[in-house]
C-alpha cells in the first residue's frame, strides 16, 4: 500500500452549514489574502476535506458536501452538562467576563487533558455547558478555490511535527492567532463560531 503523499495545501473557501430542507448558511470564510493552508496525511484537516482537495490543481475550484459522519458526528445529547457556579469563580467573583451565553470556553478534565465547549445557559443554580462541536449533527458544504497544491518541503514537516508535539499550536501554522482560531477546514477547535478541520 502506498504511503499517504504529505502535500502543502493553500484553499480559499467559503463553509456553509445545510439545513435537511436544503438551506444553506454562512459560517465562516478564508480571505483570499489569508488561505487556509495545511499539510496532508498528519491528521490535521477532517478526512473528508482533505480526500476532497489532496488531488486538486492550483486554481481550480471546490464544492462539496460532508455529512455529519464525515464532519463532526451526530450531536450528542450527554455532550450537555450542568457545572457549578464556582467552577468558574476566581477569588470569590464570577467570572461574568468569559461566561456568558454563546461563549467559547477551554476546560480540564480529570485527566488533565483540555476541550472546548459552548456556554449554553448562565443561572443561579449553575452554568450550562455542551462539548459537542458547534457543527456536530450538520452537513457542511464547502465552497472554494485551491490556491497551491504541491509536495510539502522536509522543512515544513519539521515544523509541522515541532508544533504538533507542543511546541506550539497543534499543527495548523496558518494564521497568526493560536488554534483556537483556525479555519474550518483544518483548524477543528472552535474560534468565535467554530471551526470545522482537525486539530482536535
Amino acid at each position: 500500500m502506498d504511503k499517504p503523499q504529505n502535500k502543502f495545501l493553500s484553499v480559499h473557501y467559503q463553509l456553509y452549514t445545510v439545513t435537511p430542507e436544503g438551506e444553506k448558511e454562512l459560517e465562516e470564510q478564508t480571505s483570499p489574502e489569508h488561505p487556509f493552508e495545511f499539510i496532508s496525511g498528519f491528521g490535521i484537516a477532517l478526512e473528508g476535506f482533505e480526500k476532497n482537495l489532496v488531488d486538486k490543481e492550483a486554481g481550480s475550484s471546490f464544492d462539496f458536501m460532508l455529512e455529519p459522519e464525515e464532519a463532526f458526528g451526530a450531536y450528542d445529547p450527554e455532550g450537555v452538562h450542568k457545572l457549578s457556579r464556582d467552577v468558574f469563580t476566581i477569588k470569590g467573583k464570577f467570572d461574568s467576563e468569559n461566561i456568558y451565553p454563546g461563549a467559547i470556553i477551554t476546560l480540564t478534565d480529570v485527566d488533565n487533558n483540555r476541550f472546548m465547549a459552548q456556554v449554553k445557559k448562565v443561572e443561579e443554580d449553575g452554568i450550562t455547558i455542551d462539548t459537542n462541536h458547534p457543527h456536530a449533527g450538520k452537513k457542511l458544504n464547502f465552497v472554494g478555490e485551491m490556491k497551491e497544491n504541491r509536495e510539502a518541503t522536509l522543512e515544513e514537516i519539521k515544523v509541522l511535527l515541532a508544533r504538533m508535539s507542543g511546541e506550539g499550536c497543534s499543527g495548523c501554522g496558518h494564521h497568526d492567532k493560536d488554534c483556537g482560531e483556525g479555519g474550518c477546514g483544518g483548524c477543528g477547535q472552535h474560534h468565535g463560531n467554530g471551526g470545522c478541520g482537525g486539530c482536535h
